[in-house]
């Protein structure tokens, strides 16, 4: 036994089951795991090789253990709320990580529509800051329809669209409700139809892995009922997304971090940048999805990135196509059941109880990931 050789210490934020994947990753590459979460049972607290009850919102005592530690790199992997705690963790200790300015713009929306406008280059629509206190005699010019949603919460939370100034008022006071600092925006409607971008961004160069086309619930709440990769994007159409993406990227100072882009092609050809993540997408994009159909290590490119590494983009596996669907309705579970065994990668525990009105991605009824039939 060499006991000479360096152990490396990768802290991790969060500790839910999408969490665990990155755990076990880094653990196959060879690292100790710290993790840091509020200790609430979450699958990760039991293999996380040392597990600390920190809240991960405690981000100055997560920054002392660390520097106690000694890691060599801070990541986490879906999550919006642990993005800027990983960035402010890594950048107090010189570790690779995104600048404080990404903490601001990339996680209210308002802010980042104006980091848009203010880079150039992207199409922006119109929008403005509500709250629920403020009159809506100031917002009779807009156009509608718009779409009225929280600055600051992910999952369609809160999210509405409204056509007429007589359902304004609700739909803001539904998002401030939402809202963490109690705010809303409002934008104009983009039309078209809805995909993301898995990128992995290191020392600011943007590596696009693979697009997801979305299928959502539509009006008025456009919850998403599944996600599939690859997309229908055609060659010329990625071309142009492609250089879109990266200006937006860049837009909001994201340096060293995975980022989820959602958009829309729009009908005018112009494409409409709805918002963008400084972490691989949730919902089993980033995860699964992502690894299946590009035959990438996804997470271990998130860990290279973390450590400071140059991530490495081989194809390990055939890439396939793949597909995840939602349970929204019984409809769903009957369509479930019409898909042969063999072809299910894995699933949820179903929640049967329909009564429950699923309004937005956070209380939807389970999932299933599977292998289309070509």
């Amino acid at each position: 036994m060499n006991r000479n050789k360096t152990i490396l210490k990768l802290a991790i934020i969060g500790a839910n089951e999408s969490i665990t994947m990155l755990i076990n990753k880094a653990k196959c590459l060879g690292y100790e795991t710290h993790v840091f979460a509020w200790a609430c049972g979450d699958p990760g607290e039991k293999v996380a090789d040392f597990f600390y009850p920190i809240s991960i919102s405690d981000k100055e005592a997560i920054l002392e253990k660390c520097k106690e530690i000694g890691v060599c790199g801070v990541c986490s992997i879906t999550s919006d709320f642990a993005a800027p705690i990983v960035a402010y963790v890594a950048r107090n200790l010189n570790l690779p990580g995104n600048p404080e300015i990404t903490d601001i713009v990339a996680r209210n929306k308002y802010e980042m529509r104006k980091a848009f406008r203010e880079y150039g280059g992207i199409y922006c629509p119109s929008f403005v800051e509500a709250c629920d206190s403020q009159p809506i005699d100031g917002l009779k010019n807009l156009s509608y329809p718009v779409i009225v949603k929280p600055t600051d919460r992910w999952s369609s939370k809160g999210v509405t669209r409204v056509d007429s100034l007589d359902d304004l008022s609700p739909a803001i006071q539904i998002a401030c409700k939402e809202s963490l600092n109690g705010k809303a925006i409002i934008e104009g409607f983009m039309d078209g139809p809805e995909y993301s971008a898995e990128c992995i961004v290191y020392h600011s160069k943007v590596n696009i892995l693979a697009y997801t086309q979305k299928i959502t619930t539509g009006f008025p709440h456009y919850i998403e009922k599944g996600h599939k990769q690859p997309s229908d994007l055609t060659d010329v159409q990625k071309t142009i997304v492609s250089r879109v993406i990266e200006r937006a990227i860049k837009a909001l100072g994201i340096t060293d971090s995975a980022a989820h882009v959602e958009f829309r092609v729009l009908d005018n050809n112009e494409i409409g940048i709805i918002e963008i993540g400084a972490r691989m997408g949730g919902d089993c994009i980033g995860t699964d999805l992502t690894p299946i159909s590009t035959g990438m290590d996804y997470i271990k490119m998130v860990i290279d990135v973390a450590c400071g590494n140059e991530p490495d983009f081989s194809v390990e596996s055939e890439p396939k196509s793949v597909q995840i669907n939602y349970i929204i309705s019984e409809d769903d579970i009957q369509y479930y059941k019409t898909i042969e065994n063999d072809r299910i990668v894995r699933k949820s525990v179903f929640n049967s109880d329909f009564d429950v009105q699923v309004t937005d991605s956070s209380n939807r009824h389970g999932y299933y990931i599977y292998i289309p039939c070509i």
